[in-house]
């Protein structure tokens, strides 16, 4: 019996090892040297969510990002890899996922409502300069006699010079970073992430330059 009792717990020792070793884990490289195994849960607000594994425990932590020099990700395969950021130097990317394919787990939300009729909204939330942010945008607007559209605004619109952005289609859905930017950015129906330019307060408008007989608005809503 002691011997059937021995060989039982080796099966069960050598089963939580085979499970193990098939679970892929990622590897914090710090600036100072230091390495941190375990799993990526985010990187937002400057600071890298990191679940870290010590055997059977587990903890999450947070740390500033300029402390961490890279993240390895293993894949089901085992194969290691990071990716740098495009404008920032090495940064940690999860490379498991293209930021361009949509929102990303962990990601902020927050609606807002774009009325054609006004020139600019607060969309009440702030960004800051380089940060990649995805736009979700619903419902129809008017904007001129038998003229109406969604958020990709007028196809085969003809450059308006009078528009904010006079070489993008009329009506569209457009940003700007800040209440005097003179630098406003096109959104339309795009689906991928765009990467604002400058930092502070996000403002949303039409592309128009008559809003006065304009009616309708947008549901947008932000993934930040």
């Amino acid at each position: 019996m002691a011997i059937r009792r021995t060989s039982s717990i080796w099966l069960a020792l050598a089963f939580v090892v085979a499970a193990g070793a098939a679970i892929a884990a990622d590897t914090m490289v710090m600036r100072n040297g230091d390495q941190v195994r375990g799993q990526l849960v985010a990187i937002r607000n400057g600071e890298v969510e990191f679940r870290e594994e010590r055997g059977f425990n587990s903890r999450t932590i947070r740390v500033n990002l300029r402390e961490v020099q890279r993240i390895d990700f293993d894949d089901e395969l085992g194969n290691r890899g990071n990716r740098p950021d495009e404008t920032r130097g090495p940064q940690p990317q999860d490379t498991r996922r293209d930021p361009n394919d949509g929102p990303a787990p962990g990601m902020r939300e927050h609606q807002v409502v774009v009325s054609a009729n006004v020139p600019w909204v607060d969309a009440g939330i702030e960004v800051r300069d380089g940060q990649r942010i995805f736009f979700r945008a619903v419902g129809q607007v008017t904007w001129g006699k038998g003229r109406k559209d969604g958020p990709e605004g007028e196809k085969n619109s003809p450059f308006n010079a009078g528009r904010p952005i006079p070489n993008r289609p009329g009506a569209g859905l457009i940003g700007k970073v800040g209440e005097r930017s003179s630098d406003p950015f096109f959104i339309g129906d795009e689906q991928g992430a765009i990467r604002v330019r400058g930092t502070g307060r996000l403002f949303l408008g039409i592309n128009d330059d008559n809003l006065r007989d304009n009616t309708g608005n947008w549901r947008v809503t932000i993934y930040y």
